[in-house]
């Protein structure tokens, strides 16, 4: 929803709560790396479909989009929680921050786009899709540049893009809703709005 007008400058209250949700997903990201590398068996009929469970990965871009509403907040902690997922063993390298950068700043773009004050369903849903897709693109051309287009690489763009739309865009929304219940958000335009949820 529209909140009143406020300024972009960051409270150490929105630091914190960037460093807290990049340090949690920094840690879920491992268990998701697990799921990943697993995750060719249940997709072994056509691997491109691997990427309908891919909005796991930009869950946290979104959500503190999404929560702090602050120029920065999706890109920092993308890239923060990829580069404490490399701290803790990620199988992908240091490559991976890139890859978190390049996801924040998809999902960024959604909130960049109504000047970081129109906040419904639309724009998280907008956010992850753009996050999906830029991650989803890099990957194209890093991790499958040996395949074919038509056959892998745009199929898995569209699985990935919508996924991340459905995950981590709707997700992140019903996620932020029911930390808002809880009061933990109060301080948040989305913890002050919970009254009309």
């Amino acid at each position: 929803m529209t909140g009143p007008v406020h300024t972009f400058r960051w409270r150490t209250v929105d630091i914190v709560v960037a460093a807290v949700l990049a340090a949690a997903f920094g840690a879920i990201f491992q268990l998701w790396n697990i799921i990943w590398s697993g995750g060719g068996g249940p997709f072994a009929f056509y691997k491109p479909a691997e990427a309908l469970i891919y909005g796991v990965w930009l869950v946290p871009a979104v959500l503190a989009g999404y929560i702090i509403r602050k120029p920065g907040a999706a890109l920092f902690t993308e890239t923060v929680a990829a580069a404490i997922s490399l701290l803790l063993g990620s199988p992908w390298g240091g490559i991976v921050i890139l890859q978190g950068a390049i996801e924040g700043a998809g999902a960024e773009l959604a909130f960049a786009a109504t000047r970081y004050r129109w906040y419904q369903r639309p724009t998280a849903a907008l956010s992850g899709a753009l996050g999906g897709f830029a991650a989803t693109v890099f990957d194209a051309f890093v991790y499958y540049a040996d395949t074919s287009w038509l056959t892998f690489r745009l199929p898995y763009i569209a699985f990935g893009t919508v996924s991340s739309l459905l995950i981590a865009g709707l997700g992140s929304v019903a996620l932020s809703r029911g930390l808002a219940r809880t009061g933990v958000l109060d301080r948040f335009p989305v913890g002050q709005e919970r009254t009309a949820i």
